[in-house]
């Protein structure tokens, strides 16, 4: 048995502070762009098999309950209780919170006293830029306050998270914009602009990468499922590449978020550059029962220094549990299948295990 100490999740949101339906849950539940198809549940998604798995026996009900069951006794609890008995059966003892995602999620002080834990921000970068957009009138006091801003992040933050792979592709040009280049781009931008509206401009998109890489601080990186280009099958190393080689050397470490199937991509990229490091955490829980086949895969191509576990969970307390709980068995299985068979010291597992599980983001993110 392969114990796994204390959890860091490196990469996860807030949760919802309020009461959800049958309707509402399955909406957070599984990540599509739609209600489930008339007939059918989300629950019958790999991620709905393990949360009726590891959840149920946090609310004092038995594993496998079936959903109207479950939802129930959550009500019954209410939200704070079964947010606070969900969230304190993960093991996670550190959150790295994302405040970047809308809606009504807990702040990092929030989870912390739910969970009986620490939690510190990281800071969403295009989130950051829209705020300041939607209170500076002039490209000038935009760009001022932006850098103001960022810099004044750092001073708080863990971490700087960007989703511009999401937004527009990671195909973007490697090397910092000009000055010229990104005033004309901020003038565009706020001329067009209404309140509220994402960013997705390519040059003001690297502007604020090459903002955070200036301050130091680690970078996250959203990879999938990619951008204009990307293949299905996750091996798409061709445009992120461009940006790994132009930061390398500069003292910021980039941490590659992801889900299966790009992991591949990820661990190689870690495989080959010093600063650049793996995500283990949103291709777990979407694969279910298949986690172990996924976490082998990283394994096999990145090396143990450089992996991190997170659950990528937001909005749902049972998506922490769901994650830390898959990570463990997953993590176990790997491990453990290589002990037995001779090829690794029982020894040896341990100290990976804490490696990924916890030490690996301590490291990175200075939380010691």
């Amino acid at each position: 048995m392969i114990e796994t100490p204390a959890l860091v999740d490196q990469h996860c949101h807030g949760v919802l502070r309020t009461e959800l339906g049958l309707g509402t849950f399955e909406a957070r539940l599984a990540p599509t762009e739609g209600p489930s198809a008339p007939g059918t549940t989300l629950f019958d998604t790999q991620t709905g098999f393990a949360v009726r798995r590891w959840c149920p026996p946090l609310l004092g009900l038995e594993p496998h309950s079936p959903p109207a069951r479950y939802l129930a006794r959550r009500r019954e609890l209410g939200v704070l209780e079964s947010t606070r008995r969900l969230l304190r059966g993960t093991g996670i003892t550190t959150y790295l919170v994302d405040t970047g995602p809308p809606g009504d999620l807990t702040c990092p002080a929030e989870l912390a006293s739910a969970a009986d834990a620490e939690a510190r921000e990281t800071v969403r970068l295009e989130l950051l830029a829209e705020q300041i957009a939607d209170t500076s009138g002039t490209v000038a006091s935009f760009l001022a306050n932006l850098a103001e801003s960022v810099h004044a992040a750092a001073a708080h933050a863990v971490a700087f998270t960007s989703v511009a792979g999401l937004r527009h592709g990671l195909a973007l040009a490697p090397e910092p914009p000009g000055p010229g280049e990104v005033r004309g781009a901020a003038g565009r931008w706020l001329a067009g602009r209404r309140a509220g509206d994402a960013l997705t401009d390519p040059v003001l998109l690297r502007h604020l990468l090459w903002n955070a890489v200036a301050s130091g601080l680690p970078l996250q990186l959203h990879t999938g499922p990619g951008g204009p280009g990307a293949r299905v099958d996750g091996t798409d190393p061709v445009p992120l590449t461009g940006f790994v080689r132009a930061t390398a050397g500069l003292g910021t470490d980039l941490i590659l978020l992801h889900g299966s199937p790009y992991h591949r991509r990820a661990a190689r990229l870690a495989a080959v550059f010093p600063h650049v490091y793996a995500d283990c955490g949103a291709a777990l829980p979407r694969t279910g029962s298949g986690a172990a086949r996924v976490l082998a895969e990283i394994l096999e191509l990145a090396p143990f220094g450089k992996v991190l576990f997170s659950t990528g969970a937001g909005a749902l307390p049972e998506l922490h549990v769901v994650g830390a709980r898959l990570f463990r068995e997953a993590l176990g299985r790997v491990l453990g299948g290589w002990v037995t068979e001779g090829s690794w010291s029982p020894g040896d597992a341990h100290r990976v295990a804490a490696l990924i599980a916890a030490g690996n983001a301590r490291r990175v993110y200075g939380l010691d």
